[in-house]
């Protein structure tokens, strides 16, 4: 079958360089998933982007779709023949439908029951003809924010200026919000023109003689081998941050790295305010020496080639002077505060309209944490330290400094407290106590930090919760599902042991008078399951046994991933599938019963007394490893209980007609089921 090349580019206006690359993946993704949906082979697929376009280059689609011959069942021969034996209106309404007659029809039998059957034959399109839904592929690309242009409806990242759509040399007609498909592209927005492209494979070459490099892999390539050339050059070490590189690479076409440098006396900044100051506000890549000192220099990547670099070097040379001036001057400033004057401050400041202001908040974080440092056993020492950094945890909002670096909150908080001569682990609370700030990032390493990161976590949620402001769907303004995940994170990463219950029971002790307790702490308990869930997942464990394990009655943070673990590992080991039917049945028939005593006397077999008499004795070895942590030796207690359930079930009939003796049996169902269901959740496992 012969075959073209396709071409589909979009030009943009320029697009933050957050959204390229999620949407070069998503039309690449779209459109190989449409060639599949259509039957329509194709070869090896090239992405392509830059902050003005978005492309997808296909290899070898052929000129037409498969032809399509399969079988199609329709009803069963009883449905299809009336009682004369004459084709029924449902016969004669499938055949038609398929584009047959009833004379193709012939009968196969599935299961023992004869269905009327026919050959269905699709001839395949011209794939020309059908390429214009590429249309639709480009108008459904999301982005993270969308804008609308003009009086056009189309809501879309940035108003579309020119569409490529090439099939071999052919232009694949329509248009978009008036702009029509060509066969031309623009070049560099300064350096470039339009251009022809005859053919697909011409694309990244044509583009490249207009100084665009429509390859993000080759663009970063580039700047990476330019970022080398001047460490190797100058003797520096230049730290790749990957975010940064990514974000640089998606802000330019035609990279051209060039380097300038600033005022040695700014160096006596504390390096995150120069960091960020060049990273975050002007996407410039620090330098520093082999033993890893910050250098009086910077990188950054030109959107053009080298013509009149120097003027370019000296204006961002100029443009990043006034910013360490203004850093130097705040910083200066700074030094003047005193830490209780900007505490009271803090009560000026509104955290939210329905929880106060941050003062308040503060003061319910100094609560908290004094509380959840004696429920963590703390030392006295451990317990003045929690005491003091939540007291003055978010003294830095309202300094210079932090009002211009916003990201620098915590860190200059951490800097300024040992300057003002707080104890070092105090120091280094304030910042830990933001952690983790993002997925990546770790928990806090001290206790002191930990306790007050909880705090401050907890005391967000339970508040929002509190008040009614509870996520939904894709709407999460404050960022509560991630102040959970961090809650989780760092209750694993400390191994502290606490049950959500007794968890919240604590942190909504501020909020008492203004809710339904019981209810917004089962809010709060699913909210967080669902956070579990993910850490799970992340984890690899089965879907089926994440179920399981949440659903048991303990929800222990730390216990729920080791039972976990040990129900994952043991699934592949020998009489998993007996055991867990085994413990499902127990789990099934106890729920017609109630927490009664169990009376020996009223056993009428010897399988009831061993039962009785093993499960005794393993609820003492269980337990004793529960409270150890050893939950594989829990789960391998548990077990030992399978071949003893099995045998009960063989010989005795819980649901027997003497009331009393249903009664006992299905109490000793009951306290076996406690027992099981404070591992996991049995009935939840999926064996086969």
């Amino acid at each position: 079958m012969s075959k073209h090349d396709l071409l589909l580019e979009v030009g943009l206006e320029e697009l933050p360089a957050r959204f390229v690359t999620d949407a070069m993946n998503q039309l690449s993704l779209k459109v190989t998933n449409w060639l599949k949906e259509k039957n329509i082979s194709f070869g090896e697929v090239s992405v392509y982007s830059t902050p003005r376009r978005l492309a997808v280059q296909i290899q070898g689609v052929a000129i037409k779709q498969m032809d399509i011959e399969e079988e199609a069942k329709g009803p069963a021969r009883k449905i299809a023949l009336d009682q004369e034996g004459n084709w029924s209106k449902a016969a004669i309404g499938f055949s038609r439908g398929q584009g047959a007659s009833v004379d193709d029809i012939y009968f196969k039998e599935i299961g023992g029951i004869e269905y009327v059957h026919v050959q269905k034959f699709i001839k395949g399109k011209e794939t020309k003809e059908l390429l214009t839904e590429l249309r639709e592929i480009i108008t459904s690309l999301t982005f993270p924010k969308n804008m609308r242009w003009g009086s056009q409806d189309l809501r879309f990242a940035r108003p579309i200026k020119w569409i490529v759509t090439l099939f071999g040399q052919e232009v694949i007609s329509f248009n978009i919000t008036g702009v029509h498909t060509g066969n031309k592209t623009m070049g560099h927005r300064f350096l470039g023109t339009k251009q022809l492209i005859e053919r697909p494979a011409d694309y990244e070459k044509v583009l490249l003689s207009q100084f665009v490099i429509a390859s993000p892999v080759k663009r970063k390539e580039a700047i990476l081998t330019q970022l080398h050339h001047l460490e190797e050059e100058n003797k520096w070490n230049i730290p790749i941050d990957q975010d940064l590189l990514e974000e640089v690479t998606n802000l330019v076409e035609y990279p051209t790295a060039l380097f300038g440098k600033f005022e040695e006396e700014y160096l006596s900044l504390p390096e995150e305010v120069l960091v960020t100051t060049m990273k975050e506000h002007q996407r410039y890549f620090p330098v520093k020496d082999h033993e890893g000192r910050l250098l009086p220099y910077f990188v950054t990547v030109r959107n053009g080639d080298h013509n009149h670099i120097e003027n370019v070097a000296r204006g961002n040379e100029k443009v990043l002077r006034a910013r360490l001036s203004d850093a130097a001057f705040f910083y200066k400033e700074d030094q003047k505060l005193v830490i209780a004057d900007n505490v009271k401050k803090l009560d000026k400041i509104v955290f939210h309209e329905e929880l106060g202001t941050t003062g308040d908040k503060v003061r319910r974080i100094t609560e908290l944490s004094v509380a959840l440092a004696e429920r963590f056993n703390a030392s006295d020492e451990e317990k003045s330290f929690v005491k003091r950094t939540a007291e003055i945890c978010k003294f830095d909002l309202v300094t210079n400094m932090v009002y211009e670096f916003p990201e620098l909150q915590g860190i200059i908080g951490e800097k300024y407290a040992k300057a003002f001569g707080e104890a070092d682990e105090v120091a280094a609370a304030i910042n830990e106590h933001y952690m983790p700030r993002h997925a990546d990032d770790k928990a806090p390493a001290s206790n002191t930090g930990a306790i007050v990161a909880l705090a401050d976590k907890l005391d967000t949620i339970s508040g929002f919760f509190a008040i009614g402001v509870i996520p939904t769907g894709s709407q999460d303004p404050y960022a509560l599902r991630r102040q959970a995940s961090g809650i989780v994170q760092i209750l694993l990463a400390k191994k502290w042991k606490i049950s959500l219950e007794e968890l919240f029971e604590i942190a909504l002790v501020p909020f008492k008078d203004i809710i339904d307790e019981n209810k917004v702490r089962n809010d709060l308990i699913a909210f967080f399951k669902m956070r579990v869930k993910h850490v799970l997942d992340e984890k690899k464990i089965r879907y089926d046994i994440i179920d399981a394990v949440l659903g048991a009655d303990q929800h222990e943070l730390t216990s729920i991933l080791e039972k976990a673990k040990v129900l994952e590992a043991s699934s592949k080991g020998e009489n998993f599938k007996e055991t867990i039917e085994a413990f499902a049945r127990v789990q099934n028939i106890s729920k017609k019963g109630s927490a009664n005593e169990v009376n020996p006397e009223l056993f009428q077999n010897n399988e009831e007394h061993l039962l009785y008499e093993i499960s005794v004795q393993v609820k003492k070895e269980y337990e004793s490893s529960v409270a150890g942590g050893d939950y594989k030796q829990a789960f391998a207690s548990l077990c030992i209980l399978q071949p003893f359930i099995q045998s009960y079930f063989n010989e005795t009939m819980v649901m027997a007609e003497d009331e009393a003796l249903k009664t006992n049996r299905l109490a000793q169902m009951k306290q076996l089921a406690a027992m099981i269901e404070s591992f996991a959740n049995m009935d939840a496992v999926i064996v086969k």
